[in-house]
């Protein structure tokens, strides 16, 4: 399987690269980003492209690919909601539309979160935004979509956030993690099985669309 990955230097997009090159059904893996990791896999390229809202300038090299991991995000604190839907849903849907014009079988796997509003309706402005960038995903045609809904995260194998928010957070919650994990394993995750699931639902599909922490945790 050869993969695309957006985001691939946050948090979630760490784990996923980590573990599309570990494993050994992952035969290839193109990043692209604002910034590259910077790290040397035989199987890893990578590309620095200032302006994801328009692919124009690389769109020949993004055919011949099987999935697109898109983790890219942003937080929605202090934003407005016009800000928020321009990096939420206009860029993840014009990088979609892009690949699927280039790949026709791809899969299509989307983090979104816990928490994310199908309805588009509700008061909170980040769930209704992230609910309808997964409804239009999957409205799009791509052979296989999934949108990952995670909610902790636990952060494994050196990882960290660069969110300063989030960082603070996991300073003091890590060391509760194995407490969460034996009273509520159904609501934690880890880098690990996010990535794991991620190549499992790519390659072998996934019982449902819209996967929350109990589902990756089956899966990874």
């Amino acid at each position: 399987m050869k993969v695309i990955l957006f985001g691939a230097t946050g948090m979630v997009g760490q784990g996923v690269l980590r573990e599309s090159l570990l494993s050994k059904e992952v035969e290839s893996v193109l990043t692209i980003g604002r910034k590259v990791t910077g790290q040397k896999d035989a199987k890893l390229r990578e590309i620095a492209q200032k302006d994801l809202l328009d692919l124009s300038t690389i769109q020949d090299q993004l055919s011949g690919y099987d999935a697109c991991f898109f983790c890219l995000g942003v937080s929605s604190v202090g934003m407005n909601e016009q800000d928020y839907t321009r990096i939420t849903y206009d860029l993840t849907l014009s990088v979609a539309r892009t690949l699927l014009k280039l790949n026709p079988n791809m899969t299509f796997i989307y983090v979104s979160g816990t928490g994310t509003d199908s309805t588009e309706k509700g008061r909170t402005m980040w769930a209704r935004v992230k609910g309808r960038t997964e409804n239009e995903l999957l409205r799009l045609g791509f052979k296989k979509a999934y949108m990952f809904r995670p909610g902790y995260i636990q952060p494994m194998d050196g990882i960290k956030t660069k969110t300063r928010l989030y960082a603070v957070f996991y300073a003091f919650s890590s060391a509760l993690y194995p407490v969460a994990k034996a009273l509520a394993p159904n609501y934690v995750t880890t880098t690990r099985q996010v990535g794991r699931a991620m190549i499992q639902a790519a390659l072998h599909g996934a019982p449902k669309t819209h996967l929350e922490n109990r589902d990756l945790n089956a899966l990874g």
